[in-house]
């Protein structure tokens, strides 16, 4: 057994990079082919019915509205009625045939059941599960003191959509349907004080990209990776280590610093564009892409950027952190966050 191995550790890197030399090109051309022809047979989504976990406030929100603008009926869930009933409000006014707003907790299965049931119900069908709901815990690791308080970062994120989409899959599977996932760039780019959100984030990744094999051509699957997007998360409202949800506008530009932050209404039109065309796989913006090739080839040097760049030395506040000095220091706050992100009004609930 050990001969095998060590054979196989002589060889099978030699084949591999042999093998990617050879085919990538061709992979390529297939790849643009496609493209081409999924613009030109996009999905055309009037009539058909959406459901959207999430869809209270950001991108949930704006996806709303521009699934109304194409005629979908809609389904909305989120755990706060009288924003479900504004958004809903607006989606018809926008185009929608139909609204339903469904007040659900996606943390609790029984909740994920009753949203699907009473979609069902009123539509008869679903063609569109559209997962965006989570939270995002903001603390270092070893500041925790009880983890219990941060569950909710796993039961929304993960397990909302464990539920949400185990539920919707017998419906998805009769209509050919969809499923859009909004993951984070984050399963991949890591950074302190954001453990637990990368960790729930990887994890969702890898749920669907599973469920694309297991599923087959059953029913298409969109994985959404955005970067820095206009929502309440980069207007600073986040899951402090004691479990209560809090506006921190020191401690989002501790986070995010100069990287600029994309309008949400420009984000939703790429993810239902993405998702109409059949895509595998949306970054958006696209150029945050290039952050997965620094993560493989660079990773050392990205590690020690991040502690140098975002932490600072025990007892000294985070806000003194290089990367939030930088953003105050060149101005460049005013100009690469939108206006909502630097006067914002967000519920705290």
């Amino acid at each position: 057994m050990d001969l095998i191995h060590k054979f196989l550790k002589i060889v099978v890197p030699h084949v591999a990079i042999t093998g990617l030399l050879f085919f990538l090109p061709s992979y390529w051309f297939y790849k643009f082919i496609t493209s081409i022809l999924s613009s030109i047979f996009s999905e055309n989504v009037a009539g058909k019915v959406v459901l959207i976990a999430g869809a209270s406030s950001g991108i949930g929100e704006h996806l709303a509205y521009e699934y109304a603008r194409r005629g979908a009926y809609l389904a909305l869930a989120a755990r706060r009625k009288n924003s479900l009933r504004e958004v809903g409000d607006r989606a018809v006014l926008l185009g929608s045939p139909d609204v339903i707003v469904v007040p659900t907790d996606v943390s609790k299965v029984e909740d994920c059941k009753r949203l699907i049931d009473e979609t069902l119900s009123h539509f008869g069908q679903l063609d569109h599960l559209v997962y965006v709901a989570g939270v995002i815990p903001v603390c270092m690791f070893e500041e925790v003191t009880d983890f219990n308080n941060l569950a909710p970062g796993m039961d929304i994120t993960f397990w909302g959509s464990v539920y949400t989409t185990h539920l919707a899959i017998p419906h998805l599977r009769r209509s050919r349907g969809k499923i859009v996932a909004i993951t984070s760039s984050a399963s991949w780019l890591r950074e302190p004080r954001l453990s637990f959100y990368s960790a729930s984030k990887a994890a969702q990744t890898s749920l669907y990209e599973t469920l694309r094999i297991e599923l087959g051509s059953d029913i298409g699957i969109t994985i959404v990776t955005p970067g820095l997007i206009e929502s309440e998360m980069t207007k600073g409202k986040f899951l402090n280590k004691e479990g209560r949800l809090k506006v921190d506008q020191d401690l989002r530009d501790v986070v995010m610093s100069i990287v600029p932050v994309e309008t949400t209404g420009r984000c939703a039109k790429a993810i239902v564009n993405s998702a109409c065309r059949g895509e595998k796989y949306l970054t958006e913006p696209p150029w945050f892409r290039t952050t997965i090739f620094w993560t493989v080839f660079w990773p050392e040097v990205l590690e020690w950027y991040s502690r140098w760049f975002f932490i600072t030395e025990p007892g000294i506040p985070p806000k003194e952190a290089p990367s939030k000095k930088i953003l105050d220091l060149t101005g460049l706050k005013k100009y690469i966050y939108p206006e909502s992100i630097l006067s914002p009004e967000i519920k705290v609930d």
